[in-house]
């Protein structure tokens, strides 16, 4: 089969098109052909090695990336009943580990997979997987938002936050989003109550009484972010590197705080997603579309830190 094999850490022109060996599935897994699969910005910061995971996966090989994919079952292992050969299916596999979804063929384990509902494509389902569970495991694993919080989530036109913005709308609660002025309507457009222009206003300076934010920014933001919170609200952040001091000014508040959430694979979540899409509760957008030899574009899209909702591989798109 075909897959993009990272032959080292670093540049895009290290992601190669190659033939390797179709995977062989445990009894607890299936074989999904795959016919869409994301991108997202922690494939980026591995493939660079920005990212402690990248460490963790320095000794496989061939190496490679993804975890994002949605395709047909073609193969069921012996200790499955949920999935049979022929059905859709999507999920984010393996994560965190070696998920192996830049490919043509993916093993996945079926309890990290959900059916694909019917009134999606398979572009808008892989787009919906590991940015979807981000945001709904923010608010529903990590921290608790409950219905008439006022929630700020940052960076809402991203990919995790345009999913945020749906999800928290759907859970009742009342949301403020920042995003530059090109992207005021779109987030309005996903439920947001309130834009805030990042680059025109100091939110910290206009917001407060704020019971929970999705800090995705890192840096300053999560102290300016602590600044705008009710005491006891609640703080979930993606980034890394936090220091003691933001700790510390966590802590005075006595939030609830976590200061690194880490997504992980769960088919019920993945259940709850595809609910969600089904009753088109939340929709994903997708910005960009690459064919599949077009991984490095897919990557330098990324890249640019600018992308709004979600970068997609298309499989099905015929090879040159």
């Amino acid at each position: 089969m075909k897959a993009i094999v990272l032959e080292k850490f670093g540049g895009v022109e290290n992601l190669r098109y190659k033939e390797v060996e179709k995977p062989e599935i445990k009894a607890n897994e299936v074989l999904i052909k795959a016919k869409a699969i994301s991108v997202n910005p922690v494939d980026v910061k591995v493939r660079s090695r920005e990212a402690p995971l990248a460490e963790d996966l320095a000794g496989h090989h061939p190496l490679i990336l993804g975890w994002d994919v949605s395709g047909e079952v073609v193969k069921v292992g012996d200790e499955v009943t949920k999935f049979q050969l022929g059905d859709e299916v999507f999920g984010m596999v393996n994560f965190v580990g070696h998920g192996k979804a830049y490919a043509e063929y993916v093993a996945a384990s079926a309890d990290q997979l959900a059916l694909k509902p019917e009134n999606i494509n398979h572009l808008e389902a892989a787009a919906s997987t590991l940015a979807a569970l981000t945001a709904w495991q923010a608010f529903d694993s990590y921290g608790k938002l409950r219905p008439k919080d006022r929630v700020l989530i940052h960076a809402a036109s991203g990919g995790v936050g345009h999913f945020a913005v749906q999800i928290a709308k759907h859970l009742g609660a009342y949301v403020i989003a920042t995003a530059t002025a090109a992207n005021r309507e779109f987030v309005l457009g996903l439920g947001a109550d309130e834009h805030i222009d990042y680059k025109a206003v100091c939110f910290e300076e206009v917001l407060d009484d704020v019971d929970f934010v999705l800090e995705a920014i890192g840096g300053e933001n999560f102290q300016k972010s602590v600044h705008v919170l009710k005491p006891f609200g609640t703080i979930v952040t993606l980034p890394s590197g936090h220091t003691l001091d933001d700790e510390a000014a966590a802590r005075q508040k006595q939030l609830h705080a976590c200061y690194f959430m880490s997504v992980y694979s769960s088919g019920r979540n993945m259940q709850t997603i595809a609910s969600l899409l089904e009753k088109e509760i939340i929709k994903p957008h997708i910005s960009h579309v690459f064919g599949f030899k077009e991984m490095d574009k897919a990557h330098l899209q990324i890249e640019t830190g600018h992308t709004v909702g979600k970068v997609v591989v298309n499989l099905q798109i015929p090879y040159k």
